[in-house]
């Protein structure tokens, strides 16, 4: 499933960089489970190494990364300006 997840991961990062919604392109290089549904994407990139996600049941994984990788980008755009 871990390989999964992080070929889901991979396919949100290009669609939104496609969109135009991510500033510079990522790369996730590995997806962690860490328990009770929480799982660490982790990025081959300094300014942003990794994002934490809760899918809870009935959540799709690929909708709630979309979310968080948003929000996460968000907040840096924020700090910076």
């Amino acid at each position: 499933m871990p390989v999964e997840r992080k070929l889901m991961a991979q396919q949100v990062l290009d669609e939104l960089f496609a969109e135009g919604l991510l500033p510079f392109r990522l790369s996730a290089y590995e997806v962690s489970y860490i328990g009770a549904e929480e799982y660490i994407v982790r990025f081959y990139d300094s300014r942003l190494n990794s994002v934490d996600v809760s899918c809870h049941q009935g959540d799709q994984f690929k909708d709630v990364f979309r979310v968080a990788i948003l929000e996460r980008v968000h907040r840096m755009s924020e700090r910076s300006a």
